[in-house]
């Protein structure tokens, strides 16, 4: 646990789902309706560097917020991304699985999702 670490001190009332690896939060700064979280227990920067057990775990929490989601948003899709590192665009050093709720007409022309983090990139076809 890291002091000044905000998934570290968060406050237990915005847990909604967790397990023994992980817990699951709404994003505090969502892109869309139901952006959620996923977040280790264990403070640790990178995906790489989960134990087996605790990449399975958080797939496991991904999944049932997924569900979760679909019961009460009924979204049309989802965008599922980790920043991993500062390059990437990592702002708080502590791994978080971003699942974001996608719906129809949220944007003009979805095609390419994730791809748009390098936006001269983006379009290929």
């Amino acid at each position: 646990m890291e002091l000044n670490c905000p998934f570290c001190t968060l406050p237990k009332e915005r847990i909604f789902l967790s397990n023994e690896f992980g817990y699951a939060i709404r994003d505090g700064f969502p892109v869309s309706t139901g952006h959620t979280l996923i977040v280790p227990k264990r403070h640790i920067p990178s995906w790489f560097e989960t134990t087996n057990e605790e990449s399975q775990g958080l797939l496991k929490l991904l999944s049932l917020a997924k569900e979760m989601l679909d019961d009460e948003l009924n979204p049309d899709g989802y965008n599922i991304g980790i920043n991993d590192g500062p390059t990437a665009g990592q702002t708080v050093p502590h791994l978080h699985i971003h699942l974001i709720p996608r719906y129809q007409n949220d944007q003009e022309d979805p095609r390419g999702g994730v791809r748009w983090v390098i936006p001269s990139k983006a379009k290929y076809w």
